[in-house]
């Protein structure tokens, strides 16, 4: 299976591989298509798709959803309660790994952060992240911006594992549908 090199393309990473369709499909075996979970890498969004039987996919395996690559059926978005339990499983560990491959994606966050409204900034949003430590990532990226996980860390005393911190949030926002305010993961 091709991954997504071309600019533009969206990138998913598969999370889950049901080779005999779902579980609660009653239909006969042979009625049923080959499924896949999936997880965005540039908007954390979550896909199911049908395959061809001859796609030769598996899990972890990297695909373009948009355009799609070859042997991607029928692709959709899906919400959190949708995906199998393997789906599930595997998902914190691809959002772990996404953030480990693009540090300086997610750095950025904490130095380009904004307000939201007068009383609300995007920082706050963030577990464990209050008005003191808010004020004091502010203060310091005014000094010169963060470029790692790990310097952050160091400067702002209270930040404990700011790249934690960042992957609670998009867990959160995967899985609760009801997310007033989203920062990294969209939904359709």
């Amino acid at each position: 299976m091709s991954t997504a090199d071309s600019e533009g393309a969206a990138e998913a990473v598969v999370l889950d591989f049901l080779p005999h369709g779902r579980a609660d499909d009653d239909r006969p075996r042979y009625q049923k298509s080959p499924l896949a979970f999936a997880l965005g890498t540039a908007e954390f969004r979550l896909y199911e798709f049908t395959l061809a039987d001859d796609a030769g996919i598996s899990i972890a395996d990297r695909v373009s959803v948009d355009p799609p690559d070859e042997g991607l059926e029928r692709i959709s978005e899906v919400g959190y309660d949708d995906l199998s339990g393997g789906a599930r499983s595997e998902l914190e560990y691809v959002v772990s790994d996404l953030l480990e491959e693009e540090e300086s994606r997610f750095v950025e966050f904490y130095n380009e952060a904004g307000p939201i409204t007068l009383r609300l900034h995007q920082l706050d949003l963030l577990p464990g992240i209050g008005e003191k430590l808010r004020n004091a990532i502010l203060d310091e990226r005014k000094r010169s911006p963060f470029s790692s996980f790990e310097e952050i860390d160091e400067r702002v005393s209270g930040v404990h594992d700011p790249r934690e911190v960042v992957e609670e949030r998009i867990m959160e926002e995967i899985r609760e549908a009801d997310v007033k305010y989203r920062l990294f993961a969209r939904r359709g």
